[in-house]
Parts: C-alpha cells; structure tokens; sequence
C-alpha cells in the first residue's frame, strides 16, 4: 500500500495524491462526486482539495457546489476523521480580496457548507496585493488559534510576499504557512522551479500542485484540434496545443506505453519525482481515479525522468512560445 507523506511541521500525513473538487457540481453532480470520494477513500486516498470558489468559473454556478458537495458526504458517511481537508479564500469573482474581515466570515461560511468545526488546511487562494501582508498573516493566524483551521497555506503570491508573509510571522510570532500550492506541470514549469521551489526549500514547505494534468492536456486525449471539440476544458488546453507541448505529450504516451499505464500517471509520477508531495488531480467518475492512484506506485527511472525533462524544456523558459 501506499506510505503517506507528513506535511513537514505538521502532524499530517497525506496520501501523495490530493483529490480536486473542482469538477463537483460542475461535470459531476452531488451522486457522482460521493461516487469519487467514496472510491478515492477506498483506494487509500485521504486527502481532498476545494475552494468556496468552486465552480464559479461555469455560468449558472455560484462557487458554493464543492464545498457544499463534500458537507453533505461527510455527514452521510460520519468520516471526518478519516480525511484530510484543505480549502481556500480570497479567489471567488464575488470577493477577490484577502482582506482580514472578509477572510473571518469565508471562513464560517466555508465551514457551514462542509459541515465540520474545522479545515486541517486553509489557504490564502491569490494575493489582492493591496492588502498589507501582515494584516493577512494575522487573520491567518488568528483563524488557527481560534481553532477554525488546524494548518495555514498560500496559493498565487509572489515570492517577495511570500518572504513578507514569514517575515511578519517571525516578527509577530504568528502561525507560519506549511505549504504552497502552485501551478506546475510538465507544460508549465518555469514559475515553480525558478520562483518558488526556492521558497518552499528554504521554509522546509509541502508542495501541491495545481493544474497538474494542464486542464487534461497530459491525459494525452488532446492531440489534435479535432479533439477539443465539445471538450469542457477546451478553452484551457488551447493554450498547449502548439509543437512544443505535443511533443511532450508524445514522450510522456511513449514512456507510458512503456509501463502499461496511462499518460496521466506517468504526468503524476513526474510531478513526485520533481518533489511534489501530493499533486493535485480531479476526476468526474471512479473510473477515472484509478489512473490517479497509481501515480505514486509508478517509479521512473532516472533516463525516464530526464527525457521528460527534455521533452518540456521550453516550458522551464519564462516564456515557452
């Protein structure tokens, strides 16, 4: 089975893929999303990722469904204990702010929809950069001490905000972040391995992932523009169409075909051999989790990872085009 990963200054232990919700009550109703979680839980998965912005991207939708979703599966299946839950504030179209009184009120709200006491992570979704840093830090702060989130986290900011995020904690003796959670992929590279993974190295942070498969370009499904057609993340997997990214998807099919597995667990696998500590990943069916879940037990080689490495060279480039 599976060995868990402990969130480095925490007593969490994670299983290394960490379930998105972004698709729960967007491409999968309430029935299908227990279906997920039931079948992840089952698989030895622990670990879930939402937001009270999920799915406001999709019109009709108020960015309330995931939260609301996973609420409603907790109570039925009595299981809190048995899960790991990380959701964020300051991205929904409604409120992008981090400003310390909004950020008191998501909290509860995100609460009331998951039906728990508590969130084991809570993140600061994307940086307003017009609020101080130090007033978010202290709210942060205050939302653990008040014991609404066990574990603080940061997603989209900056690598100078960040360092005045921890500098405010030292200088404060406020609650630090334990982890990131940036966009990273074998398409999308250069902000996290120049950026950030400095960041992360020097405060000794977990890191997880967004965006992990490119919007579901690494299925290796997309190969051609005929294939977007209909597509729900068409838009989103455009932007990697062009010769560099299909070459990287025609390496990753290959090293797959090599393994017996599908290209979305060598693109996961990847990401853990890179340092990830449990990329993020969603799925519409149980079905599509057993691809996930076998990430972690697929080890490239060192050839393996280095021709991957090759192949998605011009997006460690700040500007692969």
């Amino acid at each position: 089975m599976t060995s868990r990963k402990q969130i480095p200054g925490t007593d969490l232990s994670v299983f290394p893929i960490n379930l998105g919700t972004n698709t729960f009550g967007w491409t999968a109703d309430e029935a299908e999303s227990h279906a997920v979680l039931d079948a992840f839980v089952a698989a030895g998965g622990n670990f879930l990722d939402t937001a009270e912005s999920y799915p406001a991207w999709v019109p009709g939708k108020t960015g309330r469904e995931s939260e609301t979703i996973i609420g409603t599966w907790l109570a039925s299946r009595d299981n809190r204990d048995d899960v790991i839950i990380a959701t964020k504030v300051g991205d929904h179209p409604d409120h992008k702010t981090q400003d310390p009184a909004y950020i008191r009120t998501a909290i509860d709200a995100s609460l009331e929809r998951l039906q728990t006491d508590y969130v084991d992570l809570y993140y600061a979704h994307r940086d307003d950069e017009v609020t101080p840093i130090a007033e978010v830090a202290r709210v942060f702060d205050e939302i653990v001490r008040s014991g609404k989130a066990t574990h603080i986290a940061v997603s989209n900011y900056s690598p100078a905000r960040l360092a005045a995020w921890f500098a405010a904690c030292e200088d404060e003796g406020l609650v630090k972040p334990v982890a990131i959670q940036p966009q990273y992929s074998l398409v999308y590279r250069h902000e996290y391995e120049t950026d950030l993974r400095p960041v992360a190295e020097k405060h000794d942070l977990a890191v997880f992932s967004y965006f992990s498969l490119a919007a579901g370009f690494l299925t290796g499904k997309y190969r051609s523009e005929a294939d977007l057609e209909g597509a729900d993340r068409g838009a989103m997997v455009q932007g990697y169409m062009g010769a560099e990214g299909l070459k990287a998807v025609d390496d990753l099919v290959a090293i797959a075909k090599s393994h017996e597995v599908a290209p979305t667990t060598v693109a996961l696998s990847w990401l853990l051999a890179k340092g990830v500590t449990a990329p993020i990943a969603s799925a519409r069916t149980p079905q599509q989790l057993e691809a996930l879940m076998a990430a972690p037990e697929l080890e490239l080689s060192a050839d393996e990872v280095e021709r991957l490495d090759s192949a998605s060279a011009p997006f460690a480039q700040e500007d692969p085009s």
